[in-house]
């Protein structure tokens, strides 16, 4: 009922739609000075990543959002990619021109005869295609893709795709992780270092510098050496300890040192093999760099100095910020070279640069590609120009370690999915909890990575009480707050831009600052160099509003470190912030592959945009992703006769659960286990003609692939699946493996033949039958198999969701998505093809009961124990099929919000902007006891007035007949429609039915389908 469209929801749940503009006064007043309506302003409820460094910057997220979007309204750039096959994946055939493909386990050769002639066969194509066009080339690639960019006029891009030596023709596109221009530190007003300033020594705040660099273990396989990281991004900050130490280049290594504004040859000392920058694209296209920006390899955000660092930065005895120790620092790799490949501008990049960079990297002759890069929604389509140039980086022998984006919100969100990229989810590995306790005994567990005063409460005050309301004192924005109202005393600020808020507090002799979110976000940390604690769930933030509501003038607060664990899950548990699968683009692909450690990471920044500070705290999958890249050049020291599959093959199959979630959906294959990755005794890994099929493929599905993992999204849940899995031992020894599943309940699953023996090289192909049994329909069913020897074992996870009557490339996150639907004009898209029966309950009403409660304040923050809510419980029988909570007011200047609970848990929230026309429901609910909760978050008087209407539909019972009508037969993934028509007149209101179908006996869970007698007249 009133669903909204997938693009829309999706974009509802990013930018959200409550909050409202101005302060206000606690009801039943109604609103303050010049017309004012509410504590927080429109959009207060989007998510605010604080990872990347990207909070780092004059306006907070406002200047982040203005950075990402400014380059998306000017048409005209493009990618070329022509027909002929780049020199990581010519196998031969052209007339007097020898393969340059390397063979299995070899690595390309640039410099050899053979490529050296085939490339400029590719340079001659290349401009006999430009000039037919009439185009001037703006970048060419030839390594690991070939083609080139160009702005093209409409004319040109028809001209292009009509040419049989062109591939493809596709716009650019923007991507990134938004990062901020330098600013200034908190701790000091040392001015921020220009272009011309960059390139001394240090940053602005030297007080932040590291120790001198340890000693680490004798260089090895074990720690990375003679392996280059290849690393795209921001840049590189080449001065900072981390990168300290002169190494001579590998024999392989075939880069440069490019140099420009504040790089000059001497900063590439070997630990820093090679430097690059790419911005022709970008200049083509905007013009200019962004302001703050500089045309060299030099770093001046901070992102691609941390991520460089997190992969292999040398080992540190101490790091030290400002003035604080935060212990030892060590780079996964820290003996393993960087090459730097500038790709983002102000964190931002258009992908034909990208193209550039890594077809540089694959040239100059890198064993490993970072990219902690993504899209704001994850991947939309397969097979994109990047995608492509990683996948014949990977045949060249290069592995790929990418970032699955920081979007934990919306399910299946997913970057860079490409089967041939290994995709990193971000994990918690560190508490840094810190305890809020008010003045009433209520303790509230939140982050912090600050020193905080500890000790007895002392005074709170609520930012918007302290300070003028229209400069942002909710928020406590600079300038906004009164000194001689905060002066020693703990300030309560709304989300917003929590440096400048943090900065606002300490210039105006605040003792600390307590941050909470009115509708909750994510559980990140950063170093304020000023006590800050972070408090990231809604629940919270409407316990602490509320607490402040009582307490206008007399509230009190200690703070300390350290809390009971009750943030997280346990740890390693997946961040809530790091995207989950499954991958929305391709039905076989599974993503993330694994998780590694994304939360609180310290590492090398720059200090140009880090406050002067040489390190600090960085939270995001941009931060999880070089982990695994410093792992994956570990693992080629270690065995350099591996492929990028058998690497990514050992982290997956070894990969252990996280704590609070074994789903893969949640963590991929679980969470990195180096140790064991070294000795997994299998891989499964695909084979290049496999993965050039998929790439080939214009909507490819993938499960046929032979990856570490299986994925079974919307299949016929009718019919059994069979798949196969090759595994090849990689161990020493001759090994017996039998194999085992856990997990899936419902499902039935067989592993044919039960048990392989394999001596060293060899592999054996099994077959793997997945058939639905008892397993819901149209929802996920998650488990493992389990291939386990004496020495060794390797597990793949497997996930499956058999289509009902509606697909969803999304995971299950509380939506059934296309579940409600009118009786009118109903509709299912079934997964299957053959008969079709349905049945009916027919028709209950919803049941609505007036209720009056007291008005609680005006504006607020939801609360279950607030005034101002009124709640609400019911009993949920056994075999119930659905339940429909609803809310209505007479009174115009009433905003209501509705919370669905069962016990502690909340099932549903409905808060949308401005309507008291409010509705959660649960399909196929569990029984039990379920509280409504009312939540009068703009009362219009001393007294709200309102309706609650609620149905409760029984999955067998028999209601107020009615026919349905609906086609005897369907086939798979067409829309169908179908009537459900009352046998008599129907009284006023809504009613509500449940349908169920069937197919050959089988039989599948329909709609809930709601009607109201003016639909029949």
């Amino acid at each position: 009922m009133r669903r909204l469209a997938i693009p829309t929801l999706v974009l509802a749940l990013i930018t959200g739609t409550t909050g409202v503009a101005g302060s206000a006064a606690a009801a039943p007043a109604g609103p303050s000075g010049g017309g004012s309506t509410g504590y927080f302003t429109p959009g207060s409820d989007k998510k605010v990543i604080l990872t990347d460094g990207a909070d780092r910057r004059p306006g907070g997220r406002k200047a982040a959002e203005q950075q990402a979007t400014a380059d998306e309204s000017r048409p005209g750039m493009y990618i070329v990619e022509l027909a002929e096959e780049p020199l990581t994946s010519y196998a031969g055939g052209s007339s007097g021109l020898a393969r340059t493909r390397p063979e299995a386990g070899a690595r390309l050769d640039v410099t050899s005869a053979p490529a050296r002639a085939y490339r400029g066969h590719l340079d001659a194509q290349r401009d006999a295609v430009a000039s037919a066009a009439k185009v001037t080339v703006t970048a060419a690639y030839t390594t690991a893709f070939n083609g080139f960019s160009a702005k093209l006029t409409t004319e040109q891009v028809t001209a292009l795709r009509a040419d049989k030596r062109v591939r493809a023709v596709t716009a650019s596109k923007a991507l990134g992780t938004p990062t901020p221009p330098p600013t200034a530190p908190i701790a000091s007003t040392t001015a921020t270092a220009t272009p011309d300033e960059l390139d001394k020594s240090a940053g602005a705040d030297t007080a932040g510098r590291p120790d001198t660099p340890g000693k680490p273990g004798k260089p090895g396989p074990g720690t990375g050496a003679g392996m280059v990281i290849g690393v795209l991004d921001t840049g590189i900050w080449p001065e900072s300890a981390s990168f300290a130490k002169k190494m001579p280049a590998p024999a392989s290594w075939r880069g440069t040192c490019q140099t420009g504004i504040a790089f000059v040859a001497e900063h590439c000392n070997g630990k820093i093999v090679g430097a690059r920058y790419f911005a022709d694209s970008w200049l083509a296209y905007g013009g200019t760099v962004p302001e703050g920006e500089i045309l060299s390899p030099r770093d001046v955000a901070g992102h691609g100095t941390h991520t460089a660092s997190t992969a292999a930065g040398l080992p540190l005895p101490n790091v030290t910020i400002d003035g604080r120790r935060f212990g030892p620092v060590s780079g996964v790799a820290p003996d393993a070279q960087i090459a730097v490949y500038k790709v983002l501008w102000g964190g931002m990049g258009y992908d034909a640069d990208i193209i550039a960079g890594i077809d540089a990297a694959v040239a100059d002759g890198v064993q490993v590609l970072n990219f902690s890069i993504g899209s704001q929604l994850g991947d939309w389509e397969a097979n994109t120009p990047i995608g492509i140039a990683f996948l014949n980086a990977t045949l060249a022998g290069v592995f790929v370690a990418a970032s699955a984006g920081n979007t934990g919100i919306v399910s299946g969100a997913i970057s860079n999915a490409a089967p041939w990229v290994t995709t990193v989810g971000a994990a918690v590995t560190k508490l840094d909890e810190a305890t809020v306790k008010l003045g009433d005994g209520t303790k509230l567990v939140g982050g912090s990575l600050d020193i905080l005063p500890g000790g007895d409460s002392r005074p709170m005050v609520f930012g918007e009480q302290a300070g003028s309301p229209d400069l942002g004192a909710v928020y406590c924005e600079p300038g906004s707050l009164d000194s001689a109202k905060i002066k020693g005393k703990v300030v309560a600020c709304a989300l917003s831009d929590t440096f400048g808020s943090a900065a606002e507090i300490k210039a105006k002799g605040g003792a600390a600052m307590v941050v909470f979110d009115p509708v909750g976000n994510y559980r990140i940390n950063s170093i304020y160099n000023f006590p800050v604690v972070y408090l990231p769930t809604e629940k919270q933030a409407g316990t602490l509003f509320n607490y402040l509501m009582r307490h206008p003038t007399d509230a009190k607060v200690s703070l300390r470190s350290g809390g009971d664990g009750s943030s997280v899950p346990g740890l390693p548990s997946v961040a809530d912030f790091s995207s989950t699968g499954p991958d929305k683009v391709t039905l076989g692909v599974f993503k993330p592959d694994l998780v590694a450690p994304g939360s609180n990471i310290i590492a090398a920044v720059s200090p140009a945009g880090n406050f002067g500070r040489n390190y600090d705290a960085y939270s995001g999958t941009s931060m999880a992703s070089p982990y695994v890249a410093g792992a994956a050049a570990i693992l080629r020291a270690t065995h350099p006769d591996w492929s990028p599959g058998a690497v990514a093959s050992a982290m997956r199959t070894t990969a252990t659960d996280t704590v609070g979630t074994s789903n893969p959906l949640d963590q991929g294959s679980g969470f990195l286990n180096l140790a064991k990755a070294t000795d997994p005794g299998l891989v499964i890994q695909p084979t290049a003609k496999e993965l050039v099929t998929f790439s080939e493929t214009a909507q490819p599905d993938g499960k046929e692939l032979n990856l570490p993992a299986i994925s079974l999204r919307e299949y016929d849940g009718t019919r059994p699946v069979t798949i196969t899995r090759t595994l090849t031992n990689v161990g020493k020894a001759k090994e017996t493996y039998r194999s085992s599943v856990s997990g899936l309940p419902g499902m039935k699953v067989t592993v044919s033949p039960a048990s392989v023996t394999l001596a060293p090289g060899m592999s054996a192909t099994v077959t793997i039958t997945v058939r639905r049994g008892s397993a819901p329909w149209d929802r996920y069913v998650t488990g493992a198999i389990t291939w386990q020897g004496k020495a060794h074992s390797a597990r793949i996870p497997v996930a499956a969701r058999p289509w009902g009557i509606t697909p969803r490339p999304y995971a299950d996150d509380g939506e059934e998505f296309g579940r409600m639907t009118n009786g009118a004009f109903g509709s299912v898209q079934p997964g299957f093809t053959g008969p079709f029966v349905g049945r009916s309950t027919g028709y209950t009403p919803m049941r609505r009961t007036s209720y009056s409660m007291p008005a609680g304040v005006y504006g607020g923050v939801f609360d279950p124990k607030a005034s101002g809510v009124k709640k609400i419980d019911f009993t949920v029988p056994a075999n119930t099929a659905g339940i429909v909570v609803e809310t209505t007011t007479d009174d115009p200047n009433t905003n209501l919000d509705l919370y669905l609970y069962k016990g502690d848990t909340l099932i549903y929230s409905s808060d949308r902007y401005w309507t008291s026309a409010e509705q959660a429901y649960k399909f196929l609910p569990e029984p039990g006891r379920y509280t409504a909760y009312v939540f009068a978050q703009f009362p219009g008087s001393a007294v709200v007035d309102f309706q609650l209407g609620h149905a409760i539909i029984g999955r067998n019972a028999t209601y107020t007949g009615a026919t349905l009508e609906a086609p005897a037969t369907v086939e798979r993934g067409l829309t169908y429609g179908f009537t459900l028509k009352p046998n008599k007149p129907l009284a006023d209101g809504d009613f509500w039915a449940y349908t169920e179908w069937s197919t050959n006996g089988t039989v599948i869970p329909g709609n809930l389908v709601y009607t109201q007698q003016s639909s029949w007249q």
